[in-house]
């Protein structure tokens, strides 16, 4: 019988991008506020949007920022870092200029104290297999993230389950984003598309359309997702909002993945951290889109004992909430549901950084 989980609460800061880029905070204003907030212990940061320079961090830098996380109460879990194979306007990476490019940034992830690095579906098993030993190396866990319009049972996303499991390091894995599996179209985009002078025959019509996509199930294929991009442009423009189309497109068809929960028992063994993607909460204080009472009890009754961060991603079109009250009550529907389930969250800084040291792998010697 599998003992039940109690997932370590955390937030990233990617949830107060428009704050961010607003010069509402800065990084240590942020990282000061969540601990304020209690949205942690756990705190997630995206390497390229968050430290300047990087992937190249000075030992004074790690230090002001080790201790500031310290002083503060809370830990590092996961780094977001970058696969970009096109950074050259020119051509694309050679292998070993990606794992060069990697290794840069995973020796980043280490000295600033992440025990994860969160990589992109860019990555291709064979890469990921040629990273693994330099994943080993600096003692950081690399957790793919499985993000709509993928999702766990997609045939890329098997493939690399399959090779994580020949290679058998147990610094590879999966984070899981729980975009890919939503269940309905966003209230707080209809909302945004409202006040842009959408008509309510085009909202009905968009919001009908991913419904039928959500019956059909996730696309087979890039092919049929394309299609399906396909149909939100042209049902734009038969509304006479042309303008509206990509941008419906790829909230649709690259945000709200319809897989269902049960899906990620594909690959529930290898999944190392969670991202608790979410969109918005309604006047009963829920999230109406993403079913998080659902994804919380599937990973407490898999035993789930990693970091959760809950990821605010309504922040694209939403300026008329609060991020901040926002997170604060997804994060009690985390601690209810969880409850529901017959077990907790972990909000203590003590408890979890035991449970998560428990959880990772460790590397005697580990580079920093």
């Amino acid at each position: 019988m599998t003992t039940l989980g109690t997932p370590i609460q955390g937030v990233t800061l990617y949830s107060f991008t428009r704050a961010f880029h607003g010069r509402e905070y800065d990084l240590e204003q942020l990282i000061r506020k969540t601990a304020a907030e209690g949205f942690g212990p756990g705190l997630e940061v995206i390497g390229f949007s968050s430290f300047r320079g990087f992937p190249e961090i000075d030992d004074h830098f790690a230090g002001w920022f080790t201790d500031l996380v310290a002083e503060v109460g809370l830990m590092q879990t996961s780094l977001a870092v970058n696969a970009d194979i096109g950074i050259h306007r020119d051509r694309l990476l050679t292998q070993d200029e990606l794992l060069e490019y990697m290794r840069r940034q995973i020796a980043a992830a280490a000295k600033l104290g992440f025990p994860i690095a969160r990589v992109q579906i860019s990555i291709t098993p064979d890469s990921m297999e040629a990273l693994a030993p330099i994943a080993e190396e600096y003692g950081v866990t690399l957790a793919l993230e499985v993000h709509a319009d993928q999702y766990a049972s997609h045939p890329r996303i098997l493939a690399l389950r399959d090779r994580y499991e020949k290679v058998g390091s147990p610094f590879l894995g999966f984070t899981m984003d729980w975009g890919a599996t939503v269940s309905g179209f966003a209230p707080s985009l209809i909302e945004a598309y409202r006040r842009r002078g959408a008509s309510e025959e085009l909202l009905a019509a968009a919001t009908g359309l991913w419904e039928e996509f959500y019956r059909q199930g996730p696309p087979a294929d890039q092919a049929e997702h394309g299609q399906r991009f396909g149909r939100f442009i042209g049902l734009a423009a038969q509304h006479g909002r042309p303008d509206l189309g990509i941008d419906m497109g790829i909230n649709a068809t690259g945000l709200f993945g319809p897989a269902r929960v049960d899906d990620w028992l594909e690959i529930f063994p290898w999944i190392r951290h969670v991202h608790g993607k979410f969109f918005g909460i309604d006047e009963d204080h829920e999230e109406p889109s993403v079913p998080v009472r659902d994804l919380i009890r599937l990973l407490v009754e898999n035993g789930y004992n990693g970091a959760i961060s809950s990821e605010y991603e309504g922040w694209h079109w939403n300026s008329w909430q609060s991020p901040f009250d926002i997170i604060r009550d997804e994060q009690a529907v985390q601690r209810s549901a969880a409850a529901d389930a017959g077990s907790r969250m972990t909000t203590d800084l003590t408890e979890a950084r035991s449970q998560l040291a428990a959880w990772l792998p460790t590397t005697e010697g580990a580079s920093a």
